[in-house]
Formats: structure tokens, C-alpha cells, sequence
């Protein structure tokens, strides 16, 4: 099974307009579109779909992310920010438009995040991460972009994953959470693909 995108490559930089924020003064907000994603050489058996989007580079503590005049240092431990999850997705789908699941940023998130017919998205973790804002503190569904820290002295890499499964529907409400997708997809998985792509909001590394 292939995985691939229109707008960048494996290993290659994602676009900003996909991603949550681009450099600024020190960053700006973006225009968060949805990537295009295309597939193809699906097992027969293939029943449905799942897509996950996660950066396993995210800082382990927070003492100097965004801080002026400090660095997250390399050798930091990483964990991972889950940036998308899209279950129930359609056997006859093998393609999704560039925006076509994202156009912009929604404060307190995407409630209803379009997506192909049938499909359930889950919650990512700016749901978290804006736990404490008053003006952005939501439930974020969907995709919602990369937004690495702007002082990491690491480049991040996000990966999106898509998994063919033997059944067509996973029982899952909008809003589930990455734990709640792998136990349901235990045992069902024919095929998966990987696409990967670097972002860093950090000038040096740029």
C-alpha cells in the first residue's frame, strides 16, 4: 500500500499553508489546510480505513518551550502530539483534497471537522495544549496542523499513518482519543503506509 501527497514528499518539508502556524515575529497562525493525501494498493480484503497524523518529537517537560532566550535542547525525551485521527473511512476512498478536512483555524476547535462520508474523527491534542487560554480552550476534532515549539533545536517530524482494516466500521463517537482508536483497531489491521514530513518554526533550522 502507497501513501503519498501532492504537496510534499517523504522526508520533505510539509508546506505552511498545512500547517497551524509559519514563522513570524516569532510566529504567525497559518492557514491550517488539510494536506493532500492519496492512496492506493489496498489489500482486497481492505474493509475501511484509518488515518493518524502524530509528532513523536514533542518536548517531554515545558520549562523552555517558547521561552525568549532559552533553547529546548536535543537531547530532551520526546512524547508524541497527536495532530489527527480519522476512523470509518470508506473502502471506495483513496484520495482527499487539500483542505478538504481542514480550511483554517477554528478557536475552540472543529466540532464537526468535514471529512468522507461515514467517517468518525477523533480528538487531537491542542485540546490539551489550550486547556488554559481562555480564547482558544476547546474540544479540537480533526486536523489540525503542526505548531513546534519555535525555540526547539530539533526539526520535527510528522507522520501520517494509514492503516487498511478488515472491517468497515470501528465503534467509535466523534471525539475519541488515540488510546481508544488502537484498541479498537487491535487485530484488524491488513496494511498500513506512512507518509512523513519535517516541520520546525526555528529560523536556524529553516
Amino acid at each position: 500500500m502507497q501513501l503519498r501527497s501532492d504537496h510534499f514528499t517523504h522526508g520533505q518539508a510539509i508546506p505552511p499553508a498545512n500547517a497551524f502556524c509559519k514563522i513570524g515575529q516569532p510566529v504567525a497562525l497559518s492557514d491550517n489546510l488539510s494536506p493532500h493525501l492519496a492512496w492506493k494498493e489496498a489489500p482486497l480484503a481492505t474493509r475501511s480505513f484509518v488515518l493518524m497524523c502524530i509528532d513523536f518529537d514533542v518536548p517531554s517537560k515545558p520549562d523552555d518551550v517558547n521561552k525568549e532566550g532559552r533553547t529546548v535542547p536535543a537531547d530532551l525525551p520526546r512524547v508524541e502530539f497527536v495532530h489527527w485521527l480519522m476512523a470509518n473511512i470508506p473502502v471506495e476512498c483513496g484520495e482527499l483534497a487539500e483542505g478538504a478536512c481542514s480550511d483554517g483555524i477554528v478557536a475552540h476547535g472543529k466540532r464537526a471537522p468535514y471529512g468522507p462520508p461515514g467517517s468518525v474523527q477523533g480528538r487531537n491534542d491542542y485540546t490539551g495544549w489550550f486547556a488554559g487560554d481562555a480564547d482558544m480552550k476547546g474540544e479540537y476534532l480533526g486536523y489540525d496542523g503542526p505548531c513546534p515549539p519555535w525555540n526547539d533545536s530539533l526539526v520535527h517530524h510528522y507522520h501520517f499513518r494509514l492503516y487498511a482494516l478488515d472491517v468497515e466500521h470501528l465503534k467509535l463517537a466523534d471525539g475519541f482519543t488515540v488510546t481508544e482508536l488502537r484498541a479498537a483497531m487491535d487485530g484488524h489491521v491488513l496494511a498500513e503506509a506512512e507518509l512523513m514530513g519535517t516541520y520546525t518554526l526555528n529560523p536556524a533550522l529553516a
